[in-house]
């Protein structure tokens, strides 16, 4: 290339080889064949915010969205750490809108991009992420755009830096955009919609089949979410409160909940004070008060293996390593890692024996500890060693679908919460986990759950479709044109028409 073509559109002069690759520049033409625009001509882009020096999170208050919540799909909130109303204030000029396009431009998880389809009056927005405010095309379009191998790539080329990667938001606003017409725009729209509305359902569904679980062993949300961490005072005046007092077992101020040795270290091996909160006593004394059994008696445990960073390959027909980040209870998402072919050669025989089977349930015991997902399908490659592969020993005693649902609840993630230890990454050992008490309730109980939580499967399942169906539809406008990607949609809808009506 001679040095006009190079610096063409390349305020940063980059003269790296991996920013000239043919199949960029491939992709540059024939999205530029099209009508096109650069994205800042279509609407506004703007930063998030971090938090000020000094000021933290709260219990209750309004959602700030994070990193982490850019998931390649639609934000969700309900899992965004809180701030105050005071903070809100100080950051009102962050806040993000219904149809907001975000996309991620900082860090591991950089270039994930997301639709906000809820509405809150109140949200704010991490300095981790971009605000898209669409003014000239469609918002579903633009985040589905971006989900296409067409705005997929200009993320990646942008990109710059290893140990913290960078977008910058210069670099966004110079996207080259293509131009469709507004009746595809619109069917497009149409598809987001009925996808959010699915998903929406799909956690309806999945959030009715945990409360059968919990009213079904006589707790309810908002009981366990408000159990005390001490045990009450048992007699309001301080003068009671002494020594001879804080000796006998079971008496407690609001701070302090005393327990003997044999009933304490004796018994768990544990002397830290958060270990015996009231709460964890109450919901194991409940699940205990009726049929229940330990997870190493309803599943046998199999652990996997951690080959190392050094066998970390960047070729994408390696074997696919799933870690805890690539996972969580609604879905498996692709790995961002792959294995070598010197580490698959060196261990053919575990590798074989290790690739987690239709029916296993995933289990993690480091990082995001307990979070179970049932696969429905083999997965062609293996865990990390963060990860857990459970096999129930009889699915006529125990539906896998049902205690799947059991360790992602309350019941068991109250348990990995008492037990886990490490201040940075937490780490629940695997003699603990094996335990855990898992309420058995009645069969057919259990069949009722399992039916709602492959319904929520369905639906979400479902709504993956969709997407699918609009990313491929915009490609396929910008390779030959909106008309044949209109019938790609008609086509690939229709059997799901019964469904969305």
């Amino acid at each position: 290339m001679n040095l006009r073509e190079v610096l063409d559109d390349n305020d940063t002069q980059r003269i790296d080889s991996e920013y000239f690759k043919k199949k960029h520049l491939l992709k540059i033409k024939e999205l530029k064949s099209n009508v096109f625009k650069p994205l800042f001509d279509l609407g506004l882009i703007k930063g998030g915010k971090r938090l000020p020096l000094g000021e933290d999170f709260s219990e209750n208050g309004i959602p700030y969205i994070r990193a982490q919540d850019v998931k390649n799909n639609f934000i969700n909130f309900e899992n965004s750490p809180k701030i105050s109303e005071k903070l809100h204030l100080q950051l009102i000029n962050y806040q993000i809108s219904k149809n907001d396009v975000l996309i991620t431009n900082v860090g591991n998880s950089i270039g994930d991009t997301g639709i906000v389809k809820f509405e809150l009056e109140k949200c704010n927005l991490t300095e981790n992420a971009v605000r898209i405010i669409s003014k000239k095309v469609k918002s579903e379009y633009l985040f589905i755009f971006f989900q296409s191998k067409y705005g997929r790539f200009q993320i990646e080329r942008e990109t710059v830096g290893t140990a913290q990667p960078k977008l910058a938001i210069e670099r966004i606003r110079k996207f080259v955009i293509p131009i469709i017409d507004n009746l595809l725009q619109s069917k497009i729209a149409e598809l987001i919609d009925n996808s959010y509305s699915l998903k929406s359902n799909s956690k309806q569904t999945y959030a009715k089949a945990e409360t059968n679980l919990l009213q079904e062993i006589g707790l309810d949300e908002p009981t366990i979410s408000h159990l005390p961490s001490k045990q009450p005072v048992e007699d309001s005046n301080p003068s009671a409160f002494t020594n001879n007092n804080v000796e006998k077992e079971g008496y407690s101020s609001p701070n302090i909940n005393v327990k003997s040795f044999a009933t304490s270290f004796g018994t768990t091996g544990r002397l830290d004070a958060e270990y015996y909160q009231k709460k964890y006593e109450v919901v194991i004394e409940k699940i205990k008060s009726q049929n229940y059994n330990t997870l190493q008696n309803i599943v046998t445990i199999t652990k996997s293996l951690e080959p190392g960073s050094d066998y970390y390959s960047d070729d994408e027909t390696g074997l696919p390593f799933m870690r805890v980040a690539d996972y969580n209870k609604f879905g498996l998402s692709e790995p961002n890692k792959k294995l070598t072919f010197d580490f698959i050669k060196e261990n053919q025989d575990k590798i074989d024996a290790l690739k987690p089977k239709k029916g296993s349930i995933l289990f993690s015991k480091d990082g995001s500890v307990g979070t179970a997902y049932h696969l429905r399908e083999d997965f062609e490659g293996i865990t990390s060693s963060a990860i857990l592969n459970l096999k129930v020993r009889n699915e006529k005693e125990v539906i896998p679908e049902y205690l799947t649902l059991a360790l992602n609840s309350k019941l068991v993630q109250m348990q990995a919460e008492r037990d886990a230890g490490g201040s940075i990454i937490l780490h629940w050992r695997i003699g603990e986990i094996q335990n855990v008490v898992v309420p058995i309730i009645n069969f057919n109980k259990q069949q009722e759950i399992a039916k709602l939580i492959e319904e929520s499967f369905s639906l979400k399942k479902q709504s993956e479709h969709l997407l699918k169906v609009a990313k491929r539809a915009v490609e396929i406008a910008i390779e030959e044109n909106e008309e044949v990607a209109m019938l790609y949609i008609n086509e690939n809808v229709k059997s799901l028409k019964l469904c969305l009506k």
